[in-house]
Parts: structure tokens; sequence; C-alpha cells
């Protein structure tokens, strides 16, 4: 029996996303390690556990967990040795059925050394639980700021200090703060123990101090040893500094868990969730309908299917702005509201072809007013992103599509409701923006290896500039050969290319992870969960919309 041409585009879209999804955990694999094996060995004969070792032990056994930007520093600081998920791991998990977001330095990379990406992806964080109100846990391990690179991580306003700024914050706000000293923790650094609600020191590991013993014998001409000048005896008997003195990483991480059980419970944002039902269709069939190639037209619906329990959804205006797809659905129990880029080419009503991953004016136009029902609704937003921009030409420009497309960021942005960003594929221009791009504060941002972030893909980009680059050499009466015309072309999209890998984006943090399609349930889910810590501080007001 001949196997069907749609079935073969299936297996071959799906055979792609596997061998995607390969690349990604061969990746990650590696960054896990840190600074390699040989690194990790020497913390155990210290009697030191690893960053990830640590929160596995905190962490709740077998409760769902999200690891925030792995593959943060990927590809950068090579000449510095390179700086594996920037030297710091976030999690957000579970300790005693209480979700919080777990901070742990990486003393395998530069001694847990803050780079620049370190303190982006601690601010990060640090904005995560100002955000959804949730309790904070820094795992301490750091040798403080990479000096080399001091002065792209000290002095400005979202570098190293802005850290200790938000503690206070955070204090003000009511948000549970523990730190425990697990190493060193020196210089500024200093400061985080002691502006968090409650701090703990291991023993004999676990050292504090503005200025270490060499320091203090250059500065002031005091001889004295690390144990003396701020361990565990130091600042829990004399300085006060520290609360609980703990001999072991092990007994550290219990006695947080103890702590983290006496918590009380606080009000909630109040979004609905019912028994959480799994979709009707299989979440891997998503590998076999996104198409290889990414010019190819899908129907977004079916990725709906695999994601929304029972697959079932309540499509708004669904014979209206066909290019995007706003929906009603529930994920994991949870009440949603999705909004959806249609790749699939379809006809309007008036008989117009509209082109898929494209936003127009009548779609721009029903995702505005879905997104401001949702708001008055209190129903959170799921943004899935498959988008090359808005449409262009003189049709478009006389028929509004600037007001139409400001419409919808204003919608968006003024949100009051928490927003999740999914990039399954293109997010190119003005798209990524009014599909809450990483600029329009969604709670958590992910892309799936698939996804591409860029102003234009590299071939359009590449044809702009090469036609700069020509016209510039025409001024300058240079030939250019058909040859030489395909070198520099080929030269500009690799570049180009390079920089809208989804690796590109999620090192940079632009992307908060790199996930497997098949996680986009749990990630949405334990992303509402967080979300529901904190009510909305504003009623929805989406300002002045020129209609």
């Amino acid at each position: 029996m001949a196997i069907s041409k749609k079935v073969l585009e299936f297996n071959k879209n799906d055979d792609e996303m596997r061998l995607k999804i390969s690349t990604l955990e061969q990746k990650l694999a590696i960054i896990y390690e840190g600074g390699g094996k040989k690194r990790i060995e020497k913390l155990h004969a210290k009697g030191k556990l690893s960053a990830r070792e640590r929160i596995d032990l905190l962490l709740d056994p077998e409760s769902d967990r999200f690891e925030m930007g792995a593959i943060a520093g990927y590809g950068m600081y090579e000449k510095h040795g390179g700086c594996p998920s920037a030297g710091v791991v976030v999690v957000i998990g579970y300790v005693q059925g209480k979700q919080c977001i777990v901070v742990a330095n990486d003393a395998t990379v530069k001694a847990g050394a803050w780079f620049p990406i370190t303190g982006k992806k601690n601010l990060r964080a640090q904005e995560i639980a100002m955000e959804n109100k949730l309790p904070i846990i820094y795992l301490v391990d750091s040798a403080g700021v990479y000096l080399p690179l001091q002065d792209e991580i000290f002095p400005d306003k979202e570098h190293f200090g802005r850290i200790f700024r938000n503690n206070a914050v955070m204090s003000s706000m009511g948000i549970v703060q523990i730190a425990a000293v697990m190493g060193s923790c020196v210089a500024g650094g200093a400061y985080l123990p002691i502006m968090s609600d409650e701090s703990l020191i291991v023993n004999k590991t676990g050292t504090i101090f503005l200025a270490g013993s060499y320091l203090v014998k250059a500065a002031v001409g005091e001889t004295i040893d690390n144990e003396t000048l701020g361990g565990a005896r130091t600042h829990t008997e004399i300085s006060g500094v520290c609360d609980y003195s703990t001999e072991t990483d092990e007994e550290c991480l219990s006695t947080i868990r103890d702590l983290m059980d006496k918590i009380g419970f606080t009000e909630t944002a109040g979004f609905d969730r019912k028994d959480s039902l799994p979709p009707a269709r299989n979440p891997k069939d998503i590998y076999g309908i996104l198409p290889e190639q990414r010019s190819k037209p899908y129907n977004v619906k079916d990725i709906l299917k695999c994601i929304v329990d029972e697959s079932k959804f309540t499509e708004y205006k669904a014979n209206y702005g066909k290019s995007i797809v706003c929906a009603y659905a529930r994920i994991d129990g949870w009440s949603v509201g999705i909004v959806a880029n249609q790749r699939e080419i379809v006809r309007t009503a008036s008989g117009e072809m509209q082109f898929g991953g494209v936003i127009y004016s009548d779609s721009a136009d029903k995702a505005s007013r879905f997104i401001m029902n949702c708001n008055q609704k209190n129903i959170p937003l799921v943004f899935l992103q498959d988008v090359t921009g808005f449409m262009v030409g003189s049709k478009s420009e006389h028929g509004g599509i600037i007001k139409d497309g400001a419409k919808l960021v204003s919608a968006m942005a003024n949100s009051i409701v928490p927003k999740f960003t999914i990039v399954m594929g293109n997010s190119y221009g003005a798209g990524n923006y009014a599909m809450c791009g990483k600029a329009y504060d969604p709670r958590l941002i992910v892309g799936w290896p698939t996804a591409e972030i860029a102003v234009m893909s590299g071939a359009s980009a590449a044809k702009v500039l090469l036609q700069i680059e020509v016209a510039s050499m025409k001024k300058r009466d240079e030939e250019i050969t058909p040859e030489h015309k395909k070198e520099l072309f080929d030269k500009i999209k690799n570049r180009y290319d390079e920089q809208t890998s989804p690796y590109y984006a999620a090192s940079r943090l632009w992307l908060d992870a790199i996930i497997d399609p098949v996680d986009t349930r749990k990630i949405i889910s334990l992303g509402i969960d967080m979300a529901n810590h904190k009510k909305a501080e504003k009623p929805y007001n989406v300002g002045v919309i020129q209609t």
C-alpha cells in the first residue's frame, strides 16, 4: 500500500524535529557539567555538592520544575574560558509543596564569579520573583565579580548592585528570601545574606567577608585566616550576620526545607483551574505537524490540539482575521486565552488571500479585542509565535495597518493578566513585539528548537544588505561579478543566520529556555501556578487607542 504524500511529509517533519531535540539534549548535557567533571570532583573532595546536586536535594522529589536560562552564556566569553549557564543555576520548583525560585552559584565555573551575563540572569530571577510574589532561595558560592570584565558588571543600573537594591524592594513587598552561604560570599556579595529574611552558613566551607585575608593584610596590616575572619562560628556566635550554622550541605538544605514548611499561604490571583485532562491528540504529533521548511504553511489549530486539555478549544471570531487564531481553552486544568499566528494560507469572506505568518489589519483588530476580553475575565494569556511581521504594501498602509498594529501592541502591553510566550518558529520584526516578545514582559518566554528571532529572516536580510553593498560598489565604479555577488550574499546570510538561532537568543536571555515542544503544557501550567501568587496591582487600562 502506497504511503500518502501527507504521511511522508509528516514523517520528514518528525525526523527533523527529533534531530533538533537530540542536538538540544546533547548541548544541555555538556552545559549541565558546568566547569567539568574534574572541578565537580574537587568540590566533592571538599565535602561540597555541585549547584545542581544542591537543587536536587532541596526541591521536592519528582515534582515539576523549570530551569530558566540553562543556555545563558552559551558561545560567549570563549577567550575567558566560557561561562556555561552563566555560572549560576536558576530553577523554578517546589519545596515542601510551596513554589519558589532557587538561585545557585556554580562554583565550578570560575569559582562562581559573576560575568555580565551572570548579573543579567540573576536579575531575571529576581524579576520573576517580584512579578509573581514568589519566595526566592539563594544558594551562595561565589568569588564575586569577574575582575577582567568588571566594567561590564559593576557600575551600571542593571549591573551587580541592582541585586541588593532588589533584595530590599522584595523585602518591602513581603517576598520571602532565604540565603544559604555554602561557599565563598565576598565583597559586595556579602550583603546578600543579611538583606535576606533568614540566612544559613555551612561550617568550614561557608565564609562571608567584605575583604578576604590577603586584602585585609594589604589594607590594614592584620594577619588573619579566612575562617576566623568570616566563617560559620564568627557569623553565628560573634557578628550575628547568620541565623543558622550547619555542618554539611545536606544539613543546610534540610534546614531550608524545614523553614519553607512553616511559611503560610497567601491569597491568590484567582485564576480558574479544574482537573487536568490530557490532550486527545498525542503531544508528540507536534513534531510532524510543524514543517521542516519554515516557509511552508500548516494549520496552527492542529498544534493547539496537541497542547490543550482534551484537544478542545472555543475559537473567537473564527471566520474573521484568520491569520491569527484566538481561542479559549484549558491547559493542565488552567483556563487560558490563546493568541496564535496562523501559517495556513486562508481566504477571507471577501475572497482575498491571507498568507501564513503575516498579521493583517483584521487579525490585529480581532486579537486586540480578544486580549481585552481576557483581561476583563481574569484569564491568563498564551502567545504562540510563528510570525513574519505585519502586512506591507499600499493597500495595507492605506487601510491603516500601523493604526491596527498599534492597537494590538497597546492592548497586549497594558495587559494585567500574566502573559506567556512560546516561540514556535519565526519571530520577526514588529511581529515579535505584537505577539508579546521579551520587551513586553511575558512572565516566561521560551522557544522550541525551531525558533528564530530577528528583524527578518537571514535570506531577506542578506538580500537587503547585498543591495546596499552593490549600490555602494557601483558608486565607486567597482564591478561585481555574479560569483562575487553570490559570495557576498552567502557571507551575509551565514552571519545573519547565526544570530537568528534560538541558541544565540537563549545565550543572551532573550529566551528563558529552549524546550522540547512536548514540555509546552508543563511550562505554561507551572508559569500560571507561579503567577497565581500575586493579584494585579492596577485595573486594566489600554490608554489612548485609535479605532
